[in-house]
């Protein structure tokens, strides 16, 4: 499923926040010619996602009538799943985020367990919501390759158990509801695309408990032919050496970078952390061995990605997840992209945190979620 750079969604977003309030506004924010932008707009319109009243300031010729979002056409339910938890929120018609709750959720078991787990969480949070029109759709992330069209996880290295499972089908099985799914970092790198610009090209990098990260060229999402385009965890790094990596490789980026391999690390070392949160808290109260760690990891994790910048050019390199909470990490990261990647390719590069913070994959998620809904209802014009 493609993501177009000027599709209903970056239209609806344009209107809602006040940068173009007619289709011949719309023509010039995107680029595009008029005629395209009004079959997009006269769609919309049919289906009652927007609405077209009023008129606006002549620029010569006849007066533009006005657009605008139709809050109470509905709104759509996303999710981000962690290693531990799952970050789930409500976004309205423009793709902006309603309320966000938290909930523990543990995907190391039996896939159908965490689903069914999963679904209590949602129902949950939607119970307790004033969300204004009706639920329209449900878009997951997940933290493993997933094939889009399909809607399965596909050889997941940290989700044992999961390979092959049709998640998407399962969900369908609870909520009578368009439900779409894929990779979180994936989702990360569109939700931060839809609000800029259109036609940048993103490199959105997710760095939690794993790594992962997701390209957007030319502002569409780029998955690959297998949908793993931007999976560098895997990079063999020499740091790395001989270790053993859960994708059954040794010397992955993901053993030395990742929140998990400095969890593995501090403890080697004696210093008693669970998770990558309390590392991140470990190293922001100054302490000197963790801070030295966060950072050579985020050094690492430079190294790699400057190939990445060289080949692929990107307008911004973005940074998300808990790890690019350091500012060490994120300084090294930069520092790394700098020292390595040729003069031309960071003349003008972005290198910052991710605009969205923890809920860049939920404003991702959302957009999918959008762009089924939006379709469905311009193919059956209601």
């Amino acid at each position: 499923m493609a993501q177009d750079s000027a599709g209903p969604l970056r239209l609806l977003w344009l209107i809602a926040h006040g940068q173009a309030a007619s289709r011949m506004e719309l023509a010039r924010a995107l680029g595009l010619p008029q005629s395209t932008v009004s079959v997009r707009t006269q769609a919309l319109i049919a289906a009652g996602v927007l609405a077209e009243s009023g008129e606006g300031r002549s620029a010569g010729g006849r007066r533009p009538k006005l657009l605008s979002v139709n809050a109470g056409f509905g709104h759509v339910w996303a999710a981000d799943v962690g290693s531990r938890h799952v970050r789930i929120g409500a976004l309205d018609m423009a793709g902006d985020v309603l309320c966000v709750r938290e909930r523990p959720l543990d995907i190391d078991r039996d896939p159908a367990d965490v689903v069914a787990a999963f679904v209590e969480a949602v129902e949950a949070v939607i119970a307790e919501s004033d969300c204004p029109g009706r639920t329209l759709g449900l878009g997951v992330a997940f933290p493993g390759p997933v094939d889009v069209d399909a809607g399965t996880i596909t050889l997941p290295s940290r989700m044992p158990g999961w390979r092959g499972f049709a998640v998407r089908e399962t969900l369908c099985e609870y909520f009578d509801l368009p439900v779409v799914v894929d990779n979180d970092a994936n989702l990360q790198a569109l939700g931060e695309s839809v609000t800029g610009p259109p036609g940048r090209t993103l490199l959105a990098v997710k760095a939690g408990t794993g790594i992962g990260s997701g390209l957007v060229v030319g502002g569409e999402l780029y998955r690959g032919r297998a949908g793993v385009a931007g999976d560098i965890s895997h990079v063999r790094v020499p740091a790395a050496g001989d270790r053993p990596c859960a994708c059954g490789n040794r010397g992955c980026l993901e053993t030395v970078a990742s929140g998990a391999a400095l969890v593995a690390q501090l403890r080697e070392q004696g210093i008693a952390v669970e998770s990558t949160a309390e590392v991140m808290a470990t190293a922001e109260d100054g302490h000197p061995v963790a801070t030295t760690a966060v950072r050579r990891a985020g050094l690492q994790l430079g190294e790699v990605l400057a190939t990445v910048v060289n080949f692929s050019n990107p307008d911004e390199v973005l940074l998300g997840g808990a790890l690019s909470g350091s500012e060490a990490f994120v300084a090294a990261v930069r520092g790394a992209l700098y020292e390595r990647c040729l003069p031309l390719a960071t003349r003008e590069l972005r290198i910052d945190r991710v605009r969205f913070g923890a809920d860049a994959g939920l404003y991702g998620a959302g957009a999918l979620a959008l762009d089924e809904v939006f379709d469905r209802a311009i193919r059956s014009g209601r």
